[in-house]
């Protein structure tokens, strides 16, 4: 099983933590973000990662190569980090990522079952989706009642949205093939240069590729993004 980590970002709203550091090396309870997601990753199976970085790319490096040697590591850099944002990070993954993955963003905490979840829906692709009241800042899904998705998006209205989407998704190869296919079309023919990588998933369900959510709202996982995120999250490992 292989898994797609998006490791290129300079979070930019967790300086002065992040000014010699990428955002994914903070410790949170004496281990560091990566370290965490890869260990739960690597405990349901994942025996090959593809990091795709940005900011500081020897940290990450390094920080992989002393705590996972054995692990098969593909590692991308994303030059163009500083002025783009995380739809280009996945496009470049494509030539790595022939088959089934896993796409999740680096910078979240979470505990291997709610990567079993994910693994056990029999539909592909699925998204990991958090029930919750949203606000303006949080991906938001819109789902039907049969548990597939109609919208996602931060624009959604709060009030339509059943939860939010923090940034699991699981493809089988048909599913992948379409997302880099929508990527390359958004990102080189339109110039989408700076856009978020679930404009290509609403594009896909707009035109009929479906999506099906599953619900992880029972498994404490937390998105960091800013200082108070992460204080948060410290306190969770205390």
């Amino acid at each position: 099983m292989q898994a797609v980590l998006l490791a290129a970002g300079m979070a930019t709203r967790l300086r002065p933590l992040t000014d010699l550091s990428p955002k994914c090396l903070l410790d949170v309870g004496g281990k560091s973000i990566l370290q965490r997601a890869v260990e739960n990753l690597v405990a349901v199976g994942v025996d090959e990662v593809v990091i795709v970085t940005g900011y500081r790319p020897g940290m990450i490096r390094a920080h992989m190569a002393e705590r996972f040697p054995s692990l098969r590591v593909r590692w991308i850099n994303n030059d163009r980090y500083a002025e783009t944002n995380n739809a280009y990070s996945l496009m470049l993954a494509e030539p790595e990522a022939p088959g089934e993955f896993l796409l999740l963003d680096s910078d979240i905490l979470f505990p291997a079952e709610l990567i079993r979840s994910l693994l056990a829906c029999p539909d592909r692709p699925c998204i990991a989706l958090h029930r919750h009241e949203c606000g303006e800042e949080e991906m938001k899904i819109v789902c039907g009642e049969s548990g597939w998705v109609t919208d996602v998006a931060k624009t959604i209205d709060p009030r339509k949205a059943a939860g939010e989407s923090i940034g699991f998704e699981l493809f089988d190869r048909s599913s992948r093939d379409r997302l880099f296919e929508t990527l390359r079309r958004r990102i080189v023919d339109e110039k989408r240069e700076n856009e978020y990588y679930e404009a290509s998933f609403k594009e896909m369900v707009d035109h009929g590729f479906g999506f099906r959510t599953v619900d992880i709202s029972s498994w404490p996982a937390t998105e960091v993004d800013t200082i108070e995120d992460l204080e948060r999250a410290r306190s969770l490992f205390r």
